[in-house]
């Protein structure tokens, strides 16, 4: 993970930038990025929502919850996993998934002392921002290159989930440049961050393709990239009356409740069963401070003493039962707050 760090008690926890890793200038600076970010998006996601829908906001934040718990290997004992921006942006649109991922972020720092609580904001920055953007603007160059249909944005995203992430390490670098809690050589620093989260970069491709390829050929007018890509359908009535409809709309001949049901069931196995099997290897950010000695830096977080603390349920002795109950709480957590948030984005006068 980008911006994953473990701290000296919890060594099997998926962390986020900690309490202490950054000097109070450079989090409250983040913070303020992180809360302007939201802001304006909350103003300009209108319209991607009344689009998409708020369910699938709360949908693909639950799912990036899912899936972030699900650290992969990628190569010399280190591992990395799925951050997500990318996605978000292709199916929901670019504001709409800069408040998914800020959802997901909240929740995990709240929740599960994912990070600690002054850091959310270096968190949304880097995560909930950059990411979002890059991939973005990456897809949307290449959409104007590509052929004009909707199975361009496979590829398109694929390729602005893997720039995503190396770029988000490099912003990682600069900001460590500015506030890092040790002193230490900036170009090891970049060129470690950026190597790894190339590698990185490319399971974050892959999961993305394979993503957005299922969604895209079964339902393309659920997937905000591809929407502005299909052809005008003509329908016909019973009386045999002719009529247009724009894809920019979801068409009322294709509920998408079936769709968004399939779409939960998926995210609770993945978040109960499948992130049992996360590999156990530090991640890039982890692998990089312990060879540059700056993970000492990490501080715990102050809700370390949460029930649901280190993805895990209190009370329950069993790791395997209490990780899958915990991440099924988090899904369900994540869907509801998504879901309260995109609402609240959709009622507001868009700008």
């Amino acid at each position: 993970m980008l911006v994953a760090i473990r701290s000296q008690q919890a060594k099997n926890v998926r962390v986020h930038v900690p309490d202490g890793f950054f000097d109070a200038p450079t989090s409250i600076a983040t913070g303020l990025i992180a809360a302007g970010a939201v802001g304006f998006s909350l103003q300009r996601a209108n319209r991607e929502i009344r689009e998409t829908g708020p369910a699938l906001a709360g949908l693909t934040a639950a799912f990036v919850f899912a899936v972030q718990m699900v650290n992969f290997p990628v190569g010399a004992g280190t591992s990395g996993h799925l951050l997500g921006g990318a996605l978000a942006a292709a199916l929901v649109g670019p504001w709409t998934a800069v408040l998914v991922m800020s959802t997901v972020l909240l929740v995990q720092g709240l929740l599960f002392a994912d990070g600690g609580l002054t850091a959310i904001g270096t968190n949304i920055t880097l995560m909930g921002l950059v990411t979002v953007l890059v991939g973005y603007f990456v897809t949307r160059a290449l959409l104007q290159v590509l052929p004009r249909r909707t199975g361009s944005v496979v590829p398109a995203a694929t390729v602005g989930a893997l720039v995503s992430v190396p770029v988000a390490a490099l912003c990682f670098t600069g900001l460590y440049a500015i506030g890092g809690a040790v002193d230490i050589p900036l170009g090891k620093l970049a060129t470690a961050m950026v190597g790894w989260h190339i590698l990185v970069g490319i399971g974050e491709a892959v999961i993305t393709a394979a993503v957005l390829g299922a969604v895209v050929a079964t339902r393309p007018d659920l997937v905000y990239a591809a929407r502005h890509l299909q052809q005008d359908l003509v329908l016909v009535d019973a009386d045999g009356n002719t009529s247009t409809v724009s894809p920019d709309k979801p068409i009322a001949a294709k509920p998408a409740g079936r769709s968004l049901g399939i779409g939960v069931a998926v995210t609770l196995i993945v978040a109960g069963g499948v992130s049992l099997f996360a590999s156990a290897h530090p991640d890039g950010l982890e692998f990089v401070g312990a060879k540059l000695g700056f993970e000492s830096a990490a501080k715990g977080s102050a809700v370390a003493g949460s029930p649901l603390a280190d993805y895990g349920v209190s009370g329950i002795g069993n790791a395997q039962v209490s990780g899958a109950l915990a991440g099924i709480i988090g899904v369900l957590v994540t869907i509801a707050l998504g879901l309260a948030i995109a609402k609240v984005a959709s009622l507001r006068k868009a700008s």
